[in-house]
């Protein structure tokens, strides 16, 4: 039976239930948040306000020694930093796992890339509007967060998705980290394929943007 059909009735405390805990300005939190959105996958939602620093509470801190989000507690276990949550959903779920095992690794693979690459987009963003800085940091950074926008452009270049035929938790996180761009600066159509793919995306059942996606207070979310 999948995973799904035997957990749609979940109780709150129920081990089999996903917690997910996040911030709603977050694109680390979007990644896992859409993937279950995408999988129509019930789980509930517990808020961490990273404006008044609950994120380096000792609750928090419990749970995530990074002082940072999101935080995944499913089956008795805690998995932090948003990639390696996505993989562990992947497996756990079966959700957008692809189906060859090489294909299976070089989605792993554009996570990790996306870790060094694509979280330069995040810091342009986060220095556009969140906290200024001297223009040099922004010069330094800028042209990083462009150059892996036009990798991942490169790379969709005769194909609708990152790895194989469907799309996979490679498409998930460099999506859910690039969804900030425009609040950098960086202006899609500049990019016609991640244009492209960015509608296949849409197009899925399930998606939404981060703000009407993420909720702001602690939400139990059905499928």
């Amino acid at each position: 039976m999948p995973w799904e059909a035997k957990n749609m009735r979940q109780d709150i405390g129920d081990p089999e239930r996903l917690v997910l805990h996040g911030s709603f300005t977050s694109s680390s939190s979007y990644k896992p948040m859409l993937f279950l959105a995408l999988a129509r996958l019930p789980f509930s939602f517990r808020t961490v306000n990273l404006k008044k620093g609950v994120q380096r509470e000792a609750a928090h801190l419990s749970l995530n020694r990074y002082a940072q989000v999101p935080v995944l507690e499913h089956r008795g276990l805690v998995i932090v930093q948003s990639n390696v949550i996505l993989d562990y959903l992947s497996r756990a779920t079966g959700h957008f796992q692809p189906a060859d095992e090489q294909d299976r690794w070089t989605a792993r693979e554009w996570l990790s890339w996306e870790a060094d690459a694509i979280t330069n987009v995040a810091k342009v963003r986060h220095y556009s509007r969140f906290r200024e800085v001297d223009p040099a940091v922004m010069a330094y950074f800028r042209p990083l967060a462009e150059a892996a926008i036009g990798f991942v452009d490169g790379a969709l270049e005769g194909r609708d998705w990152l790895v194989g035929d469907a799309p996979s938790i490679a498409d998930i996180g460099c999506w859910g980290r690039m969804v900030f761009m425009a609040e950098g600066g960086l202006e899609i159509a500049r990019w016609p394929r991640v244009e492209a793919w960015s509608h296949r995306l849409a197009a899925l059942p399930g998606f939404a943007l981060p703000y009407d996606l993420i909720p702001k207070k602690d939400t139990e979310i059905a499928p």
